[in-house]
Protein backbone atom coordinates (compact mmCIF):
# COMPACT_ATOMS: atom_id res chain seq x y z
CA UNK A 1 0.00 0.00 0.00
CA UNK A 2 0.85 3.48 -0.86
CA UNK A 3 1.87 6.08 2.02
CA UNK A 4 -0.46 8.97 2.23
CA UNK A 5 0.34 12.55 2.32
CA UNK A 6 -2.15 15.18 3.41
CA UNK A 7 -0.97 18.49 1.52
CA UNK A 8 -2.97 22.18 2.26
CA UNK A 9 -1.17 24.69 2.67
CA UNK A 10 -2.29 28.92 2.63
CA UNK A 11 1.40 29.66 1.42
CA UNK A 12 1.63 27.23 -1.47
CA UNK A 13 5.72 28.58 -2.34
CA UNK A 14 7.53 25.21 -3.73
CA UNK A 15 4.33 22.70 -2.82
CA UNK A 16 4.21 21.67 -6.36
CA UNK A 17 7.87 20.29 -6.62
CA UNK A 18 7.51 18.91 -3.11
CA UNK A 19 4.47 17.01 -4.21
CA UNK A 20 5.95 15.73 -7.28
CA UNK A 21 9.19 14.80 -5.18
CA UNK A 22 6.35 12.79 -3.12
CA UNK A 23 5.26 11.07 -6.01
CA UNK A 24 8.42 9.97 -7.32
CA UNK A 25 9.03 8.17 -3.32
CA UNK A 26 5.44 6.23 -4.31
CA UNK A 27 3.11 8.58 -1.93
CA UNK A 28 -0.20 9.13 -2.73
CA UNK A 29 -1.40 12.91 -2.26
CA UNK A 30 -4.57 13.36 -0.92
CA UNK A 31 -5.39 17.55 -0.79
CA UNK A 32 -7.90 20.60 -0.50
CA UNK A 33 -9.34 23.36 -2.06
CA UNK A 34 -6.63 25.80 -3.21
CA UNK A 35 -4.16 23.65 -2.60
CA UNK A 36 -5.94 20.61 -4.67
CA UNK A 37 -6.45 22.96 -7.30
CA UNK A 38 -3.07 24.05 -8.00
CA UNK A 39 -1.59 20.33 -7.61
CA UNK A 40 -4.55 18.99 -9.87
CA UNK A 41 -3.64 21.99 -12.38
CA UNK A 42 0.13 20.79 -12.29
CA UNK A 43 -0.25 17.42 -12.84
CA UNK A 44 -0.20 16.11 -10.13
CA UNK A 45 -2.61 13.18 -9.30
CA UNK A 46 -4.14 14.17 -5.76
CA UNK A 47 -7.38 13.03 -4.24
CA UNK A 48 -10.11 15.41 -2.61
CA UNK A 49 -10.26 15.24 1.17
CA UNK A 50 -13.99 15.03 -0.06
CA UNK A 51 -13.01 11.69 -1.47
CA UNK A 52 -11.76 10.13 1.40
CA UNK A 53 -14.30 11.48 4.11
CA UNK A 54 -17.72 11.18 2.03
CA UNK A 55 -18.31 13.91 3.12
CA UNK A 56 -18.54 17.48 1.24
CA UNK A 57 -16.76 21.07 2.09
CA UNK A 58 -19.21 23.11 4.14
CA UNK A 59 -19.48 26.48 5.82
CA UNK A 60 -17.79 28.10 2.91
CA UNK A 61 -14.66 25.44 3.71
CA UNK A 62 -14.88 26.21 7.50
CA UNK A 63 -15.08 22.53 7.66
CA UNK A 64 -13.73 19.91 5.31
CA UNK A 65 -10.86 18.23 7.22
CA UNK A 66 -12.44 18.10 10.74
CA UNK A 67 -13.64 14.71 9.88
CA UNK A 68 -12.44 11.34 11.89
CA UNK A 69 -11.48 9.68 8.63
CA UNK A 70 -8.56 12.17 8.61
CA UNK A 71 -8.24 12.76 11.87
CA UNK A 72 -8.00 8.74 13.13
CA UNK A 73 -5.35 8.77 10.21
CA UNK A 74 -3.39 10.72 11.75
CA UNK A 75 -3.38 9.91 15.33
CA UNK A 76 -3.37 6.01 15.02
CA UNK A 77 -0.70 4.01 16.58
CA UNK A 78 1.10 2.07 14.24
CA UNK A 79 2.51 -0.12 17.41
CA UNK A 80 -1.09 -0.62 18.75
CA UNK A 81 -2.61 -3.38 17.36
CA UNK A 82 -6.38 -1.89 18.45
CA UNK A 83 -5.16 1.15 16.83
CA UNK A 84 -4.57 -0.37 13.75
CA UNK A 85 -7.38 -3.12 13.76
CA UNK A 86 -9.72 0.31 14.22
CA UNK A 87 -9.09 1.58 11.48
CA UNK A 88 -8.90 -1.30 9.47
CA UNK A 89 -12.50 -1.92 10.58
CA UNK A 90 -13.19 1.16 9.51
CA UNK A 91 -11.30 1.35 6.31
CA UNK A 92 -9.46 4.16 6.72
CA UNK A 93 -5.78 4.27 5.68
CA UNK A 94 -3.35 6.01 7.85
CA UNK A 95 -1.62 9.15 6.98
CA UNK A 96 2.21 9.21 7.35
CA UNK A 97 3.02 13.02 6.24
CA UNK A 98 1.31 15.81 6.86
CA UNK A 99 1.92 19.08 5.27
CA UNK A 100 0.12 22.36 6.47
CA UNK A 101 0.67 25.84 6.90
CA UNK A 102 -1.51 28.07 8.19
CA UNK A 103 -4.46 31.38 7.15
CA UNK A 104 -2.57 34.29 7.09
CA UNK A 105 -3.71 35.73 10.58
CA UNK A 106 -0.75 38.25 11.24
CA UNK A 107 -0.65 39.97 7.72
CA UNK A 108 -4.41 40.17 8.20
CA UNK A 109 -4.33 41.72 11.23
CA UNK A 110 -1.24 43.88 10.38
CA UNK A 111 -3.42 45.30 7.61
CA UNK A 112 -4.70 49.05 8.56
CA UNK A 113 -8.05 48.97 7.83
CA UNK A 114 -8.39 45.84 8.96
CA UNK A 115 -12.18 44.98 10.49
CA UNK A 116 -13.14 42.26 13.81
CA UNK A 117 -14.33 40.17 10.70
CA UNK A 118 -11.77 40.04 8.17
CA UNK A 119 -9.70 38.84 11.38
CA UNK A 120 -12.11 36.34 12.68
CA UNK A 121 -12.00 34.98 9.33
CA UNK A 122 -8.76 34.30 8.89
CA UNK A 123 -8.60 32.40 12.10
CA UNK A 124 -7.63 28.89 11.12
CA UNK A 125 -9.20 25.92 12.31
CA UNK A 126 -8.71 22.83 10.42
CA UNK A 127 -4.86 23.56 10.31
CA UNK A 128 -3.73 23.93 13.89
CA UNK A 129 -6.15 20.50 14.39
CA UNK A 130 -4.09 18.59 12.14
CA UNK A 131 -0.87 20.25 13.02
CA UNK A 132 -1.38 18.85 16.68
CA UNK A 133 -2.41 15.65 15.90
CA UNK A 134 0.20 15.05 13.74
CA UNK A 135 2.84 16.46 16.53
CA UNK A 136 1.24 14.57 18.65
CA UNK A 137 1.57 11.57 16.92
CA UNK A 138 4.83 12.58 15.71
CA UNK A 139 6.90 8.81 16.32
CA UNK A 140 4.55 7.60 13.41
CA UNK A 141 3.77 10.74 11.17
CA UNK A 142 6.04 13.35 9.92
CA UNK A 143 4.64 16.68 10.15
CA UNK A 144 5.57 19.70 8.02
CA UNK A 145 4.88 23.57 8.48
CA UNK A 146 7.48 25.15 7.05
CA UNK A 147 8.61 25.42 4.07
CA UNK A 148 12.26 25.46 4.87
CA UNK A 149 11.64 21.88 5.68
CA UNK A 150 10.77 20.41 2.52
CA UNK A 151 14.57 19.66 0.98
CA UNK A 152 15.56 18.12 4.58
CA UNK A 153 12.62 15.60 4.80
CA UNK A 154 13.58 14.81 1.41
CA UNK A 155 17.03 14.59 1.37
CA UNK A 156 16.66 12.46 5.01
CA UNK A 157 14.23 10.48 3.45
CA UNK A 158 16.47 9.17 0.68
CA UNK A 159 19.45 8.60 2.91
CA UNK A 160 17.17 6.42 5.36
CA UNK A 161 17.88 8.82 7.89
CA UNK A 162 14.00 9.76 9.52
CA UNK A 163 15.26 9.15 12.82
CA UNK A 164 13.16 10.46 16.33
CA UNK A 165 15.08 13.08 16.88
CA UNK A 166 14.10 14.43 13.34
CA UNK A 167 10.36 13.47 14.00
CA UNK A 168 10.80 15.19 17.20
CA UNK A 169 11.99 18.41 16.07
CA UNK A 170 9.55 18.67 13.54
CA UNK A 171 6.52 18.27 16.02
CA UNK A 172 8.09 20.76 18.81
CA UNK A 173 8.72 23.14 15.67
CA UNK A 174 4.44 22.71 15.11
CA UNK A 175 3.80 22.95 18.41
CA UNK A 176 5.81 26.48 18.63
CA UNK A 177 4.06 27.56 15.67
CA UNK A 178 0.76 27.04 16.54
CA UNK A 179 1.19 28.39 19.52
CA UNK A 180 2.49 31.87 18.56
CA UNK A 181 -0.51 31.48 15.89
CA UNK A 182 -2.55 31.61 18.49
CA UNK A 183 -1.02 34.13 20.96
CA UNK A 184 -1.11 36.51 17.85
CA UNK A 185 -5.05 35.95 18.22
CA UNK A 186 -5.20 36.10 22.25
CA UNK A 187 -3.20 39.46 22.11
CA UNK A 188 -5.67 40.42 19.50
CA UNK A 189 -8.59 39.77 21.16
CA UNK A 190 -7.32 40.42 24.57
CA UNK A 191 -8.82 44.36 25.80
CA UNK A 192 -7.62 43.88 29.56
CA UNK A 193 -4.35 45.66 30.21
CA UNK A 194 -3.07 42.62 32.04
CA UNK A 195 -4.60 39.47 31.49
CA UNK A 196 -4.57 36.65 34.09
CA UNK A 197 -2.75 34.35 31.40
CA UNK A 198 -0.15 36.36 29.80
CA UNK A 199 0.54 34.87 25.95
CA UNK A 200 3.32 36.33 24.04
CA UNK A 201 5.15 35.09 20.75
CA UNK A 202 8.37 36.58 19.56
CA UNK A 203 10.39 35.83 16.11
CA UNK A 204 14.06 35.02 16.30
CA UNK A 205 15.95 37.68 14.14
CA UNK A 206 19.31 35.80 14.12
CA UNK A 207 21.95 34.15 16.98
CA UNK A 208 24.42 36.13 18.62
CA UNK A 209 28.26 36.07 19.00
CA UNK A 210 27.74 36.06 22.82
CA UNK A 211 25.14 37.78 25.22
CA UNK A 212 25.84 40.56 27.91
CA UNK A 213 29.53 39.13 28.18
CA UNK A 214 31.28 36.28 26.35
CA UNK A 215 30.70 33.40 28.53
CA UNK A 216 26.93 34.43 27.96
CA UNK A 217 24.94 32.63 24.94
CA UNK A 218 22.40 35.31 23.39
CA UNK A 219 19.47 34.98 20.53
CA UNK A 220 17.91 38.75 19.40
CA UNK A 221 14.02 38.48 18.91
CA UNK A 222 11.56 40.66 18.06
CA UNK A 223 7.68 40.98 18.31
CA UNK A 224 5.69 39.11 16.14
CA UNK A 225 4.22 42.26 15.08
CA UNK A 226 7.40 44.39 15.69
CA UNK A 227 6.60 48.24 17.02
CA UNK A 228 7.03 50.81 14.10
CA UNK A 229 9.65 52.87 15.95
CA UNK A 230 11.44 50.10 17.15
CA UNK A 231 15.01 48.41 15.89
CA UNK A 232 13.22 45.50 15.08
CA UNK A 233 12.13 47.94 11.50
CA UNK A 234 15.23 49.36 11.33
CA UNK A 235 17.80 48.91 8.64
CA UNK A 236 21.39 48.31 8.80
CA UNK A 237 23.21 50.42 6.08
CA UNK A 238 27.04 49.58 7.09
CA UNK A 239 28.97 47.31 9.47
CA UNK A 240 29.24 44.65 11.43
CA UNK A 241 26.31 42.75 13.57
CA UNK A 242 25.12 44.33 16.54
CA UNK A 243 25.94 42.74 19.27
CA UNK A 244 23.54 41.87 23.01
CA UNK A 245 24.81 45.57 24.35
CA UNK A 246 24.57 47.75 21.39
CA UNK A 247 20.92 46.34 21.04
CA UNK A 248 20.29 47.40 24.45
CA UNK A 249 21.87 50.58 24.17
CA UNK A 250 20.83 52.16 20.75
CA UNK A 251 16.84 50.86 22.46
CA UNK A 252 17.80 53.50 25.38
CA UNK A 253 19.07 55.98 22.91
CA UNK A 254 15.54 56.09 20.77
CA UNK A 255 13.86 56.08 23.87
CA UNK A 256 15.46 59.20 24.83
CA UNK A 257 15.64 61.04 21.68
CA UNK A 258 11.50 60.60 21.19
CA UNK A 259 11.25 63.19 24.25
CA UNK A 260 12.78 65.63 21.99
CA UNK A 261 11.04 65.59 18.35
CA UNK A 262 10.69 69.47 17.85
CA UNK A 263 13.91 70.27 17.17
CA UNK A 264 16.57 68.80 15.31
CA UNK A 265 18.39 66.69 18.82
CA UNK A 266 21.40 64.19 19.20
CA UNK A 267 21.66 61.89 21.83
CA UNK A 268 25.04 60.13 23.22
CA UNK A 269 24.92 57.18 25.18
CA UNK A 270 26.74 54.54 27.00
CA UNK A 271 26.17 51.92 28.94
CA UNK A 272 22.44 52.80 28.92
CA UNK A 273 22.79 55.94 30.59
CA UNK A 274 22.94 59.30 28.18
CA UNK A 275 26.24 60.76 28.91
CA UNK A 276 25.04 63.67 26.60
CA UNK A 277 21.91 65.16 24.53
CA UNK A 278 21.76 68.11 22.77
CA UNK A 279 19.15 70.62 20.96
CA UNK A 280 19.58 73.11 18.15
CA UNK A 281 18.59 75.14 15.37
CA UNK A 282 20.67 72.74 13.24
CA UNK A 283 22.09 68.90 13.66
CA UNK A 284 25.22 70.63 13.31
CA UNK A 285 24.77 72.76 16.27
CA UNK A 286 22.88 70.03 18.24
CA UNK A 287 25.64 67.73 17.92
CA UNK A 288 28.12 70.08 19.48
CA UNK A 289 26.01 70.51 22.00
CA UNK A 290 26.00 66.64 22.68
CA UNK A 291 29.23 65.80 22.06
CA UNK A 292 30.43 69.02 24.46
CA UNK A 293 28.44 67.77 27.09
CA UNK A 294 30.75 64.74 27.61
CA UNK A 295 33.49 64.68 24.85
CA UNK A 296 35.25 61.73 26.94
CA UNK A 297 32.36 59.19 27.30
CA UNK A 298 30.53 59.60 23.67
CA UNK A 299 34.17 57.73 22.51
CA UNK A 300 32.52 54.63 21.02
CA UNK A 301 29.33 55.53 21.71
CA UNK A 302 25.38 55.17 20.53
CA UNK A 303 24.48 58.26 18.29
CA UNK A 304 20.83 58.93 17.67
CA UNK A 305 20.01 61.71 15.88
CA UNK A 306 15.98 62.76 14.48
CA UNK A 307 17.02 64.56 11.29
CA UNK A 308 18.79 63.54 8.31
CA UNK A 309 22.56 63.55 8.54
CA UNK A 310 24.11 66.02 6.89
CA UNK A 311 27.72 66.39 5.19
CA UNK A 312 28.77 68.69 7.84
CA UNK A 313 27.49 66.73 10.84
CA UNK A 314 28.67 63.52 9.48
CA UNK A 315 32.32 65.14 8.84
CA UNK A 316 32.01 65.86 12.99
CA UNK A 317 31.29 62.86 14.05
CA UNK A 318 33.57 61.22 11.99
CA UNK A 319 36.60 62.76 13.48
CA UNK A 320 35.97 60.50 17.10
CA UNK A 321 35.10 56.05 17.24
CA UNK A 322 31.69 55.81 17.13
CA UNK A 323 30.04 52.08 17.52
CA UNK A 324 26.63 53.26 15.83
CA UNK A 325 24.87 56.27 14.61
CA UNK A 326 20.99 55.73 13.86
CA UNK A 327 19.20 58.39 11.91
CA UNK A 328 16.13 58.30 9.90
CA UNK A 329 18.40 59.08 6.86
CA UNK A 330 22.10 59.83 5.37
CA UNK A 331 22.46 62.16 2.59
CA UNK A 332 24.63 60.41 0.13
CA UNK A 333 27.50 62.37 1.01
CA UNK A 334 27.31 62.06 4.85
CA UNK A 335 26.78 58.44 4.03
CA UNK A 336 30.08 58.35 2.23
CA UNK A 337 32.06 59.87 4.86
CA UNK A 338 30.94 58.11 8.12
CA UNK A 339 31.07 54.67 5.75
CA UNK A 340 34.98 55.28 5.64
CA UNK A 341 35.34 52.99 8.82
CA UNK A 342 34.81 49.45 8.33
CA UNK A 343 33.16 48.89 11.59
CA UNK A 344 30.87 51.66 12.47
CA UNK A 345 27.30 50.76 12.35
CA UNK A 346 24.88 52.97 10.28
CA UNK A 347 21.34 52.07 10.34
CA UNK A 348 18.27 54.29 9.35
CA UNK A 349 14.10 53.76 10.94
CA UNK A 350 11.05 55.56 10.93
CA UNK A 351 11.09 57.97 13.73
CA UNK A 352 7.60 58.87 15.70
CA UNK A 353 6.21 58.32 18.54
CA UNK A 354 6.88 55.52 21.39
CA UNK A 355 4.02 53.13 20.94
CA UNK A 356 1.57 54.81 23.55
CA UNK A 357 -0.19 51.19 23.90
CA UNK A 358 3.38 49.57 24.80
CA UNK A 359 4.36 47.51 27.41
CA UNK A 360 7.90 46.63 29.16
CA UNK A 361 9.07 43.25 30.11
CA UNK A 362 11.56 42.15 32.56
CA UNK A 363 12.47 39.24 33.47
CA UNK A 364 12.90 38.27 37.16
CA UNK A 365 14.22 34.95 38.35
CA UNK A 366 11.15 32.00 37.74
CA UNK A 367 9.07 35.07 36.01
CA UNK A 368 8.12 38.41 34.60
CA UNK A 369 7.34 41.92 35.30
CA UNK A 370 5.33 43.84 33.55
CA UNK A 371 4.32 47.55 33.32
CA UNK A 372 3.16 50.28 30.67
CA UNK A 373 5.54 52.47 29.74
CA UNK A 374 6.68 55.97 31.24
CA UNK A 375 5.47 57.82 28.80
CA UNK A 376 4.47 61.37 30.65
CA UNK A 377 6.29 63.94 29.11
CA UNK A 378 7.37 67.41 31.36
CA UNK A 379 6.16 70.61 31.02
CA UNK A 380 5.96 73.62 33.04
CA UNK A 381 2.17 73.30 33.68
CA UNK A 382 2.92 70.31 35.54
CA UNK A 383 5.39 72.30 37.73
CA UNK A 384 4.61 73.51 41.39
CA UNK A 385 6.80 76.41 42.83
CA UNK A 386 7.59 75.51 46.29
CA UNK A 387 10.21 78.17 46.85
CA UNK A 388 10.05 81.96 47.89
CA UNK A 389 12.36 82.42 44.30
CA UNK A 390 10.54 81.80 40.98
CA UNK A 391 12.10 80.55 38.17
CA UNK A 392 12.35 82.45 35.06
CA UNK A 393 10.31 81.16 31.71
CA UNK A 394 13.67 80.59 30.53
CA UNK A 395 14.04 78.21 33.56
CA UNK A 396 11.03 76.53 34.13
CA UNK A 397 12.02 75.64 30.18
CA UNK A 398 15.05 74.07 31.29
CA UNK A 399 13.79 72.16 34.10
CA UNK A 400 11.24 70.46 32.09
CA UNK A 401 14.30 69.84 29.57
CA UNK A 402 16.02 68.37 32.82
CA UNK A 403 12.88 66.18 34.20
CA UNK A 404 13.05 64.48 30.34
CA UNK A 405 16.54 63.63 30.40
CA UNK A 406 16.59 62.60 33.81
CA UNK A 407 13.69 60.17 33.39
CA UNK A 408 16.51 57.80 31.20
CA UNK A 409 18.77 57.66 33.22
CA UNK A 410 19.27 54.92 35.87
CA UNK A 411 18.31 55.56 39.53
CA UNK A 412 19.48 57.46 41.63
CA UNK A 413 19.21 60.02 38.41
CA UNK A 414 20.66 63.52 38.40
CA UNK A 415 21.10 65.53 35.38
CA UNK A 416 22.70 69.00 35.53
CA UNK A 417 21.78 70.91 32.09
CA UNK A 418 21.17 74.69 30.17
CA UNK A 419 17.67 73.40 28.70
CA UNK A 420 19.63 72.51 25.81
CA UNK A 421 22.37 70.26 26.08
CA UNK A 422 22.98 68.41 29.30
CA UNK A 423 25.97 69.11 31.15
CA UNK A 424 26.33 66.61 33.98
CA UNK A 425 24.81 63.45 34.64
CA UNK A 426 24.80 61.30 37.62
CA UNK A 427 23.27 58.00 37.25
CA UNK A 428 23.26 54.94 39.12
CA UNK A 429 24.71 55.63 42.58
CA UNK A 430 23.30 53.81 45.60
CA UNK A 431 22.73 57.20 47.46
CA UNK A 432 20.71 60.32 45.60
CA UNK A 433 23.82 62.74 47.15
CA UNK A 434 26.56 60.57 45.47
CA UNK A 435 24.47 61.40 42.21
CA UNK A 436 24.91 64.79 42.87
CA UNK A 437 28.13 65.23 43.33
CA UNK A 438 28.64 63.47 40.43
CA UNK A 439 26.75 65.77 38.13
CA UNK A 440 27.87 68.50 39.33
CA UNK A 441 31.23 67.96 39.15
CA UNK A 442 30.78 66.90 35.28
CA UNK A 443 29.22 69.75 34.79
CA UNK A 444 31.37 72.98 36.30
CA UNK A 445 33.94 73.22 33.99
CA UNK A 446 31.67 73.48 30.84
CA UNK A 447 30.24 76.52 29.21
CA UNK A 448 26.51 77.38 30.43
CA UNK A 449 27.02 76.19 33.81
CA UNK A 450 26.37 79.65 35.11
CA UNK A 451 22.66 79.51 33.62
CA UNK A 452 22.21 75.73 34.67
CA UNK A 453 19.42 74.16 36.92
CA UNK A 454 19.40 70.50 38.07
CA UNK A 455 17.09 67.65 37.74
CA UNK A 456 16.39 64.77 40.12
CA UNK A 457 14.16 61.07 39.40
CA UNK A 458 13.22 61.11 42.82
CA UNK A 459 12.42 63.49 46.07
CA UNK A 460 15.33 64.18 48.24
CA UNK A 461 15.10 62.69 51.15
CA UNK A 462 16.97 65.38 53.14
CA UNK A 463 17.94 68.86 52.77
CA UNK A 464 21.79 67.54 51.38
CA UNK A 465 21.24 67.57 47.84
CA UNK A 466 19.72 70.71 47.51
CA UNK A 467 22.75 72.57 49.84
CA UNK A 468 25.11 70.95 47.88
CA UNK A 469 23.67 72.32 44.60
CA UNK A 470 22.82 75.99 45.77
CA UNK A 471 26.73 76.31 46.98
CA UNK A 472 27.86 74.98 44.02
CA UNK A 473 25.70 77.62 42.04
CA UNK A 474 22.77 75.78 40.74
CA UNK A 475 19.96 78.36 40.67
CA UNK A 476 16.75 76.62 40.19
CA UNK A 477 16.00 72.64 40.58
CA UNK A 478 12.91 70.36 40.22
CA UNK A 479 12.41 67.43 41.94
CA UNK A 480 8.99 65.38 42.20
CA UNK A 481 8.58 65.66 46.14
CA UNK A 482 6.99 63.53 48.29
CA UNK A 483 9.14 63.07 51.41
CA UNK A 484 8.42 63.37 54.71
CA UNK A 485 11.18 66.03 54.56
CA UNK A 486 10.22 68.06 51.83
CA UNK A 487 10.42 71.24 53.97
CA UNK A 488 13.81 70.72 54.97
CA UNK A 489 14.58 70.77 51.34
CA UNK A 490 12.15 74.34 50.99
CA UNK A 491 14.07 75.60 53.61
CA UNK A 492 17.27 75.15 52.35
CA UNK A 493 16.13 76.35 48.89
CA UNK A 494 15.17 79.74 50.50
CA UNK A 495 18.01 79.96 52.31
CA UNK A 496 20.55 79.60 49.64
CA UNK A 497 18.18 81.69 47.42
CA UNK A 498 17.96 78.89 44.92
CA UNK A 499 13.95 78.44 43.12
CA UNK A 500 12.72 74.99 43.99
CA UNK A 501 10.36 73.49 41.73
CA UNK A 502 8.10 70.36 42.51
CA UNK A 503 6.72 68.62 39.40
CA UNK A 504 4.98 65.88 41.41
CA UNK A 505 5.47 62.69 39.22
CA UNK A 506 8.93 60.43 40.14
CA UNK A 507 10.99 58.68 37.29
CA UNK A 508 12.40 55.99 38.91
CA UNK A 509 14.35 53.82 35.94
CA UNK A 510 16.19 50.26 37.72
Amino acid sequence: MKKLALLSVYDKTGIVEFAKELEARDFEVISTGGTLKKLLANGIKATAVDDITNFKEMLDGRVKTLHPRIHAGILAKRDNKIHMQQLSDENIQPIDLVCVNLYPFKATIEKPDVTDDEAIENIDIGGPSMLRAAAKNSQDVIVLTDVHDYDEYLKRYDDDNLDQQFHRHLAAKVFRSTAAYDALIAKYLTKEEFPDKLTMTYEKVEAMRYGENSHQQAAYYKQAIPEKYSLANAKQLHGKTLSYNNIRDADAALRVIAEFPDDPAVVALKHMNPCGIGTAKTLLDAWQEAFDADPISIFGGIIVLNREVDLKTAQKMHEIFLEIVIAPSFTDEAYDVLAKKKNIRLITLPFGPVDQNGHDEVSVLGGMLVQNRDLLHETPNNFKVVSKVQPSKQQLKALAFGQNAVKHVKSNAIVVTTGTKTLGVGAGQMNRIDSTKIAIDKAQSKDGYDNAIMASDAFFPMDDCVEFAGKHGIKAIVEPGGSIKDQASIDKANELGVALVFSGKRHFKH
